[in-house]
């Protein structure tokens, strides 16, 4: 499941895609937040798509990304191990352990991931409100990252603990289904 990965390229793209160009007052806009001429939203339109659809899957206790330094640097998802069980020839206490840890990670996530959708969503009405201001703004925005932070963090001590469970020989095929590559990099 390479769909973070997409949601991080594509974002990039967008975002880099448009510098260059003029902004629609005529000024230089400052770069990283130009358009293109005649975009008419979409770039905004495509990131917000990727943001609804990280919303979606991370409230599910899914990582959609927050895990990618783990994952590619040879420590494993259990859920992306479950996905490649056979391939990986996964014994029968090795799978149980694996489904174990899939499970308190969701437990552990799911909960943080609504923390964090609620620190976003007062973020948002800061500014629909009409009454954001410095203070609030700094205080909505430590209170979004330190749920991220703590979302993040559950993911990613699934990956220590799935790495453990897999032998060496199980990690290396793992990494090499995952990334492409020979062993871990």
């Amino acid at each position: 499941m390479r769909r973070a990965g997409v949601f991080v390229a594509a974002t990039a793209l967008v975002l880099a895609g448009t510098a260059g160009a003029q902004s629609p007052h005529g000024a230089e806009a400052p770069a990283g937040h130009r358009h293109a001429p005649g975009d008419d939203g979409d770039a905004h339109r495509r990131v917000d798509a990727y943001l609804k659809e990280f919303d979606a899957v991370v409230a599910d206790g899914r990582g959609f990304g927050l895990a990618f330094a783990a994952d590619q640097h040879g420590y494993p998802g259990p859920l992306h191990v479950l996905e490649l069980k056979d391939r990986l020839q996964l014994t029968p206490e090795q799978e149980t352990r694996m489904r174990a840890l899939f499970e308190t990670m969701l437990g552990e996530a799911r909960p943080r991931a609504a923390r964090l959708a609620a620190a976003e969503a007062r973020l948002r009405r800061l500014f629909a409100a009409g009454v954001a201001d410095d203070a609030a703004v700094r205080a909505a925005v430590a209170d979004t990252e330190a749920a991220r932070a703590d979302l993040r963090l559950a993911h990613l001590a699934a990956h220590l603990r799935a790495r453990d469970v897999l032998t060496e020989a199980q990690r290396r095929t793992y990494h090499h289904l995952r990334w492409g590559t020979a062993g871990q990099p």
